[in-house]
């Protein structure tokens, strides 16, 4: 596994999260991941920051930090769209940086949130949707145990058009009581 770290957001990360965004921004636009101009300005971002903490407190939304033993920022990984009672799931997103792609880092973020979204945030079942072509990504959800569900047609709208999405799932082993 490599030797990274997952941290719960936080306030004061908004800077040093800024700048990781602005530093891959053509770099995420290019993978699919674009963010409108407005998310690169700064008070803008500081909003978006304090929102994100409101959600997490109301437990809506969990959003990481994946940083090395340095503590430098390398992508981030998030619990999003939290739905509880007789679901009790979240869906799961990551970005890893452009200069940190390949080295391990999205699967074994993806490993370490599993272990929270059950020790810390009881949840039962994990969601997560990839681009048909992002076979990485499909790798590290298989990696993780996430079962294929399924391919649906022209179901987010991104770059401009609408594009198709790959399912997966992980059942985590948490007895609701």
């Amino acid at each position: 596994m490599s030797d990274i770290k997952i941290n719960l957001l936080e306030e004061s990360d908004a800077q040093e999260l800024f700048t990781f965004e602005l530093k891959n921004r053509a770099f995420f636009a290019r993978v699919g991941f674009p963010r409108g101009d407005t998310y690169y300005v700064l008070n803008n971002f500081n909003t978006i920051i304090k929102e994100t903490m409101k959600d997490q407190e109301k437990g809506l939304a969990y959003m990481y930090l994946i940083k090395n033993q340095n503590g430098m920022i390398l992508g981030r990984i998030n619990l999003i769209s939290i739905v509880r009672g007789i679901f009790n799931k979240a869906e799961l997103g990551y970005r890893i940086g452009e200069e940190h792609q390949g080295k391990g880092y999205a699967t074994s973020a993806v490993k370490l949130i599993l272990d929270k979204a059950v020790n810390n945030h009881k949840l039962h079942r994990i969601e997560a949707g990839t681009a048909p072509n992002n076979i990485g990504s499909q790798i590290v959800l298989i990696k993780n145990g996430f079962q294929f569900v399924g391919r649906y047609n022209k179901y987010i709208y991104k770059n401009g058009k609408w594009c198709d999405s790959i399912f997966f799932e992980r059942i985590l082993d948490w007895i609701y009581a």
